[in-house]
């Protein structure tokens, strides 16, 4: 079992965000979220790391409600990197990453040899070893981004959960970053916006429109111009090899 909504709804305020979204993680690999702005793609994310709870259904972390759990039991499960996520500027990047380590260690319990380890593999996965004494303040955008990532794996989750990564970022940096999920030893699910990246990077996608998950699996088996124009509202043509697909809009 692992991370999964069911029937999730959430309607803050009355006004309806998520729609009855059953969503649940393939058996590895990096799954893919896409749909346009306003389809509830953060929301359903927040959801599912339990920063918010839906108004209807459930999420459920090895099948249990995740809403009955204690929170520190759930930050030792999975983690989540949101868009912007704020950083003091004074601090060092091993300092930033060693933030990713409380729901591993007691309240009062000194740092460990355990807590340095997991703060330089986080850095290793990440590929920002070597980099912990540099101040946060000098990274550049994409490694901003990936001490992020860093600072969410060590909290050593099973499950990492990154809402649109690549915003903000060059391609060259999107790319690097990219590449890196499926070499940082979590299940991912990452929302993108660019549907040749989630195809050609993502085991599986996806796909939210008006708070609604109208399909998942596979690029080539979901993404087909006809898909595409109803969510996306764009024409588009399919262009397949033995490389996978790719999109061509018009």
């Amino acid at each position: 079992m692992s991370l999964s909504a069911e029937d999730l709804h959430w309607a803050p305020g009355g006004v309806p965000i998520l729609r009855g979204v059953t969503l649940r993680l393939p058996g590895r690999g990096v799954l893919g979220l896409v749909g346009p702005n306003g389809s509830g793609k953060s929301s359903l994310l927040r959801l599912m790391a339990g920063l918010r709870r839906g108004t209807g259904g459930a999420v459920l972390l090895d099948g249990q409600p995740m809403a009955r759990m204690r929170r520190r039991d759930v930050a030792r499960r999975l983690a989540l990197v949101e868009q912007d996520a704020a950083t003091a500027s004074a601090l060092s990047v091993r300092e930033v990453v060693a933030l990713g380590r409380p729901p591993r260690r007691g309240a009062w319990a000194p740092w460990s040899a355990a807590d340095e380890a997991a703060v330089a593999a986080a850095l290793a996965r990440a590929g920002m070893q070597g980099r912990g004494d540099q101040p946060w303040a000098t990274l550049s955008g994409g490694e901003c981004q990936r001490v992020q990532i860093a600072r969410a794996l060590a909290q050593e989750p099973r499950e990492l959960l990154l809402d649109e990564p690549t915003n903000h970022l060059d391609i060259r940096h999107q790319l690097e970053l990219l590449r890196l999920l499926p070499h940082l030893g979590a299940r991912v699910v990452v929302a993108l916006h660019d549907l040749n990246q989630a195809a050609a990077f993502c085991d599986e996608i996806a796909v939210m429109q008006d708070g609604r998950l109208v399909a998942q699996g596979r690029p080539a088996q979901v993404l087909d111009a006809g898909l595409i124009r109803d969510v996306f509202g764009v024409e588009a043509r399919i262009e397949r090899s033995g490389a996978g697909l790719r999109i061509a809009f018009f």
